[in-house]
């Protein structure tokens, strides 16, 4: 088909992605290239993947390096797919594989972390839902999604980056928004798909992981309809598919890196998880609910955890051969390979690093596949068997070893206040009607773009505004309160860690600098 007459390279303005000056380029290289230039791009080289390279005082990959990363991964298994012949007709059936696109929505998926990674997620959706009474809360996916739709002003018509129907969704890992679309909701599905389902700590609250706010509702509809008769409507495109496929090899494997490096992965208490289980898995599999609970600060009782909540939520993939051969590849390369010497920064050790990363990203990738009818619980891009389990033990061990721990924790802590003061401090400026004409020009901005928004569902759609508690804006009042909410969480998810720490010393009188990059995005 004519790119000029494919819809998929429609773009949000409603023209086709593909002119006829410029023929020879793709519409979704187009789209890779307007995400690269974007400053929200270049700002993730400021934002902490796990911990700041400030805190650790060594070099570990942020938001942009991930990002790259995942980009790398995702057109290397599109690239892989599209040369199996056996796979060409159902994928072309689904909607297509498009490495342009895959590579475009890899750069822009993490476009909306805020500063202090999934810690600043929790800390904004907490206020965001608390504090300003935003149904929707807050979520990294879908503030990506509204970034390159919405607050992005670097496209042509200085409303998002009017990227094509492929490429946003690709984006989107999770189709639905928090509460209310589609109908009936994918949390209410016998089997929900990964991230529709409640968080058993926060029932009524919606979806624990959704792609697109009410704001971006119409967008979400209308790159979906290309995929109406092909997916489902809570089913992944093919390529957001291998973009989040991309995305888990990626963090399995660059975070161990990171952590060896900084020398908090130690080789002893990883050694000892594997090991007690691979020596004790039928006596550990034997053990009661109350028992493992009891004892789960002695060596393989966390893995053995792992394992039985892989068999509640996945009962599909999950098989006990498989995850003891998983444990055992695991310690053989991880533990008894790279942890087995202390990293040091000389030319052995470098090339120990690379090796590992090379040989597990290769084995990874490689094992791609694509099915037509998959489970709930998965994508139509998946893993084989054997690196499935692989991948389920190495997030395992960096969440047990490196995310669990006191210090980092200590660490968080401290991050979850400036953000929270910072939030707060924000909202007392925009409610300061003597100090109203002299807000940040950006969040003034966002405030006006927010109330348009909100104000126009208030009166087409106002039950898109009601949170679970069935309450939701009684007036204009209201509505700017909403607008004014969402526009403080734009600005704040905006900024790089530093940009936030030194904005708050600002803002709160703590720094006796008169100038902050904190308001150039």
């Amino acid at each position: 088909m004519h790119r000029d007459h494919d819809p998929r390279t429609l773009r949000r303005s409603g023209h086709g992605g593909g002119g006829t000056a410029d023929l020879a380029t793709s519409p979704y290289r187009v789209d890779r290239d307007r995400v690269a230039s974007s400053p929200f791009f270049a700002r993730l080289g400021g934002v902490t993947q796990v911990v700041s390279s400030t805190g650790s005082g060594l070099l570990v990959h942020n938001r942009l390096t991930h990002s790259l990363k995942v980009a790398q991964a995702a057109r290397a298994i599109a690239e892989r797919l599209n040369t199996r012949p056996e796979l060409v007709g159902v994928i072309d059936k689904l909607g297509g594989c498009d490495p342009d696109v895959v590579e475009a929505a890899a750069l822009a998926h993490d476009l909306g972390h805020p500063p202090f990674g999934h810690l600043g997620e929790q800390v904004l959706d907490r206020l965001a839902r608390h504090r300003f009474g935003l149904s929707d809360g807050f979520e990294g996916n879908a503030q990506s999604f509204r970034i390159v739709t919405t607050t992005d002003v670097r496209g042509p018509k200085a409303l998002g980056l009017d990227l094509t129907v492929a490429v946003r969704a690709a984006m989107l890992k999770y189709p639905w928004t928090r509460l209310s679309y589609p109908t009936p909701h994918p949390r209410d599905l016998p089997a929900p798909p990964r991230g529709a389902a409640e968080p058993p700590d926060a029932p009524g609250t919606g979806a624990a992981k959704f792609s697109t706010y009410v704001t971006e509702l119409d967008d979400l509809t209308q790159v979906r309809d290309f995929y109406t008769g092909r997916l489902e409507p809570w089913q992944q495109t093919v390529e957001a598919s291998v973009m989040d496929t991309a995305d888990d090899i990626a963090y399995a494997i660059h975070d161990l890196e990171d952590f060896h490096r900084v020398g908090v992965l130690q080789h002893a208490t990883v050694s000892a998880e594997l090991n007690t289980w691979l020596d004790q898995a039928l006596d550990l599999a034997a053990l009661s609910a109350a028992e493992l609970a009891a004892q789960q600060r002695r060596p393989g009782r966390s893995l053995e955890t792992l394992r039985r909540r892989l068999h509640a939520k996945d009962s599909w993939a999950v098989d006990d051969g498989a995850f003891a051969h998983a444990v055992a590849k695991v310690r053989s390369e991880l533990v008894d390979g790279l942890l087995a010497v202390p990293f040091d920064g000389s030319v052995e050790a470098e090339q120990a690093v690379a090796g590992f990363s090379s040989r597990w990203t290769r084995r990874l990738v490689d094992s791609v596949g694509v099915i037509e009818e998959p489970t709930t619980r998965s994508g139509h891009v998946v893993l084989a068997t054997a690196q499935w389990h692989e991948v389920q033990v190495l997030k395992f061990v960096h969440r047990r070893f490196v995310l669990l721990r006191p210090d980092l924790a200590l660490h968080q802590r401290g991050q979850a206040r400036l953000l929270t003061a910072l939030v707060e401090a924000l909202e007392q400026w925009a409610t300061d009607r003597h100090e109203a004409d002299r807000l940040p020009r950006r969040l003034h901005d966002l405030i006006e773009l927010a109330t348009t928004e909100y104000t126009a569902l208030a009166r087409t759609d106002p039950g898109t505004l009601v949170g679970a508690t069935g309450d939701g804006p009684s007036g204009p009042d209201a509505v700017r309160a909403l607008a004014r909410g969402r526009a403080v969480v734009d600005f704040v998810a905006s900024l790089t860690d530093n940009q936030a720490a030194a904005l708050l010393d600002a803002v709160s009188g703590r720094t006796g600098q008169l100038w902050t990059d904190a308001f150039v995005l």
